[in-house]
């Protein structure tokens, strides 16, 4: 249920405090940098300017004492696409100030069953990102704030459950 006309991009303008990410897919490669994946795919090697925009964002964010983070449910073996979102984007996000967390599920079920992508800004408002079969990202979707206490609650289980991405990547990551 939608009850603002905010878009993810006012709600990035906007947010005090901080931004957390529950990511939940494989594969993403039908959105974002369709590119960069091809080139990582091919062997390539990861371009100078890959994610400066976001990357700079994440820097003006990070200076005013922002925090932006998140956290990613996978399991192991990597897709093609994990490989390249955790070694070519974290690795470079975190140039930006970025934080991530890895909830690794491969030898235990998901405490977070059913659960959407989404956005939590400030702890108080909730965007919710959908995606088709495919990880063709479809929009967001702001949610009343009725259903916010959920979702925080959401982001407190995935923090519970999940490791440092630097600790978790320096066990598996390839």
């Amino acid at each position: 249920m939608t009850t603002s006309s905010r878009t993810l991009g006012d709600l990035f303008d906007t947010f005090q405090r901080e931004a957390f990410r529950l990511e939940i897919l494989d594969d993403y490669s039908k959105s974002g940098n369709v590119d960069a994946y091809h080139a990582f795919l091919a062997g390539e090697p990861q371009p100078d300017g890959y994610n400066a925009g976001w990357v700079e964002e994440l820097r003006s964010h990070t200076r005013k004492g922002k925090r932006v983070y998140r956290v990613h449910i996978l399991r192991r073996p990597l897709t093609d696409y994990l490989r390249f979102e955790l070694g070519w984007g974290y690795q470079k996000n975190m140039s930006g100030g970025e934080e991530f967390f890895i909830l690794d599920i491969t030898d235990r079920p998901s405490p977070l069953q059913n659960v959407p992508d989404f956005w939590l800004f400030d702890s108080e408002t909730v965007a919710v990102m959908n995606y088709d079969g495919a990880g063709k990202y479809l929009g967001s979707e702001v949610l009343s704030s009725e259903r916010t206490a959920e979702f925080v609650g959401h982001r407190d289980a995935a923090l519970a459950h999940a490791e440092p991405f630097t600790e978790w990547w320096a066990k598996y990551g390839a």
